[in-house]
């Protein structure tokens, strides 16, 4: 469908990455992964057209179409959200004016007949169109995004100049998904998501019958939809067969490989480099000496990963708490008239790891707030425990960076027991390298002064820690090194997160909140994924019984769907394929036939009996080869369609 052939990208003369070559087909399935600052962006922005290659060039089929959903920097206005997501449709939406104002034009009583014949025909040919991309159903497919993406039907009519920039990532979201592009480009797309939104969206792009080129950081997310992983590695372009998780054992060994292939390196040349400084001034090693030198200056050095020698960090340790952390009772929280909480109650123990969980809105933030002491809360009880000692991370965090700062002094004056270069390791690792540290606050991206107030809450002693989105701008070693840290921590902890990959190993309790209702967990992430999804299923039952008379029919009945779908794929499987190909060998032919219709439409082409004659062979050849390839097309889609029409 889309070839890269000989993409390269530099700035600043440093090259991002160089030759890339590579096919994207129908089916792919592809997470593209490399540490900050390697180009993955770049790259999709290449691909979606937004970013000219310095060399190379992009081959794609005739009538691709490809979706780009950037990371941040989207905005809407001037629109309801139900027209602006709708407008993404836009064959229907011009088919639907045509159609207006063709029944506008019929309306005129001074047609003649001959006219208002053709107006009816072409009224006619627009309905089939309209009927051909299911546009009656157009709209309740919008809905059915909208509502899996978080918004409630009474959003569908507000403006969406009305919403945050996290709602605004979602509004794009849907444009794209409502489009049915045939090739999705996504950066970060769960970034803005709370964990029902996230869970539909696999399930959505599970199913999605395009292509799908992903960068994230979120394992759960690609481990579940990406069957490929695309890798820039040192200016070059790697595949994988496998998801993320068979790429990380791949890297794994290769890192380790590395690691030991650059020590015998350094081996070597230190000896190399001890012999030349040995006897450099002998006049009977001279010659020994300058081959030792000339080997040198020919020995190609050996890179580390980036990630390698990644930093082991530890909470400082803290005096430990009573048994009881905190504990809210009958507690109530109100913005004017709105009643966010009414009456909930809940107790955190000593040792309790506690993920705040429920979709955007429902109050999770506001009530880290309210344990953290920053918000107060209407009516109520919140009693501390003995030799509570909190910190507390949200995205206001770095309000209370002093701007005229520089990064390693403002993280400094946290814990005195730390020294300069395990700060600059710490930072290093929170993506703040080399002479970066130096930069000042002031100057810092939002993203970037977040990092640093989450690296001052990591040097924080305290033994009960409360985390709101702490990991939505890190990348996954970064992330490696807080989830370690986290684990091994010994007091308590609160955190606010939709990455379900990171909470796995960290929280051993979870608490959702929805509809101004605690409902509590007693178990980690997995637990709680799989008493919602039960919790899920019972209500289907009850709401809609003809649709599954319990749990176990309904779990039979997916298991029937995906057993069709995978027999579906299995059938059309190849005949996707000789479509693709015959597609191609036309648009091939179809080039050609153009370019000889150019040549002989110009007189110069004829100064030559045999000139005319080669032309007009050439051109016979070429339309008789395209009747076939059309006829073979043809068949084949009939086949396709015969197939497809079976099962729907």
């Amino acid at each position: 469908m889309i070839d890269l052939i000989n993409i390269s990208l530099q700035f600043g003369g440093k090259y991002l990455f160089r030759d890339v070559n590579y096919k994207i087909n129908n089916d792919s399935r592809v997470s593209l992964v490399g540490a900050n600052g390697t180009g993955k962006t770049s790259l999709l922005k290449i691909i979606a057209g937004e970013l000219p290659p310095e060399s190379g060039f992009i081959q794609k089929r005739k009538r691709t179409s490809i979706g780009y959903l950037p990371q941040d920097h989207v905005t809407h206005s001037g629109s309801l959200l139900f027209d602006e997501v709708f407008s993404a449709l836009r064959d229907i939406v011009y088919l639907k004016e045509t159609e207006s104002e063709i029944t506008t034009a019929l309306s005129n009583n001074d047609l003649t007949d001959e006219d208002r014949d053709e107006l009816v025909k072409k009224l006619g040919e627009t309905h089939h169109l309209l009927e051909a991309l299911d546009s009656y159903r157009a709209g309740s497919r919008v809905e059915k995004i909208l509502t899996g993406l978080g918004f409630e039907e009474n959003d569908f009519r507000r403006s969406v100049d009305e919403f945050s920039g996290g709602w605004q990532m979602r509004i794009a979201l849907a444009k794209l998904l409502v489009a049915n592009h045939d090739l999705l480009l996504l950066d970060e797309p769960t970034n803005h998501l709370d964990i029902d939104s996230l869970n539909w969206l696999v399930d959505f792009l599970i199913s999605y019958e395009g292509a799908l080129l992903i960068i994230s950081h979120d394992k759960y997310f690609v481990n579940k939809i990406t069957n490929r992983t695309l890798e820039i590695f040192f200016n070059k372009v790697n595949s994988f067969n496998g998801n993320y998780d068979a790429y990380l054992k791949f890297k794994e060994e290769r890192d380790r490989q590395a690691e030991h292939q650059f020590e015998l390196q350094q081996k070597k040349m230190k000896e190399t480099q001890n012999f030349i400084e040995r006897f450099r001034y002998k006049a009977t090693k001279a010659r020994q000496v300058q081959s030792r030198i000339k080997q040198l200056e020919k020995i190609e050095l050996i890179e580390l990963p980036q990630n390698a020698g990644q930093i082991k960090f530890s909470f400082p340790e803290a005096p430990s708490s009573g048994r009881t952390v905190i504990e809210i009772k009958d507690l109530s929280k109100s913005f004017g008239d709105f009643h966010l909480f009414n009456k909930i109650s809940l107790t955190i123990d000593r040792g309790d790891k506690i993920a705040f969980l429920g979709p955007n809105g429902a109050g999770k933030s506001t009530l880290a707030k309210i344990l953290a002491g920053v918000s107060e809360h209407n009516s109520g009880s919140k009693v501390l425990g003995h030799n509570v000692m909190n910190a507390y991370y949200s995205q206001e965090a770095t309000e209370v960076l002093d701007p005229t700062l520089d990064i390693i002094d403002a993280v400094s004056d946290i814990n005195e027991e730390m020294t300069i270069s395990n700060l600059r390791s710490l930072l290093g690792t929170f993506l703040f390298s080399g002479d970066d540290v130096f930069k000042k606050i002031s100057v810092l991206s939002g993203g970037e002064k977040s990092r640093v107030a989450l690296v001052r809450i990591l040097l924080t002693k305290s033994n009960f820690i409360i985390l709101d989105e702490p990991t939505n701008h890190l990348d996954i070693n970064s992330k490696k090194v807080l989830q370690s840290a986290l684990i091994d921590f010994s007091g308590s902890l609160v955190i606010v997160s939709h990455d379900i990959d990171f909470l796995g190993p960290v929280v051993n309790k979870v608490v959702e909140i929805r509809h101004g209702e605690l409902k509590f967990y007693p178990g980690g992430i997995n637990y709680y994924l799989e008493k919602r999804q039960e919790e899920i299923e019972s209500d289907q039952s009850v709401t809609n019984p003809d649709s599954a008379a319990g749990k176990d029919d309904r779990k039979a009945q997916k298991r029937i769907e995906a057993e069709m779908r995978q027999k579906k794929y299995a059938l059309t499987k190849d005949l996707r394929k000789q479509i693709e190909k015959l597609e191609s060998a036309i648009e091939a032919l179809e080039s050609e036939k153009a370019e000889l219709e150019t040549r002989m439409a110009d007189p110069d082409s004829y100064q030559g009996q045999s000139n005319l004659k080669e032309l007009n062979l050439t051109y016979g050849r070429v339309n008789s080869e395209l009747a076939s390839l059309l006829g073979q097309w043809e068949e084949q889609s009939a086949k396709l369609e015969e197939i497809e029409k079976e099962f729907s």
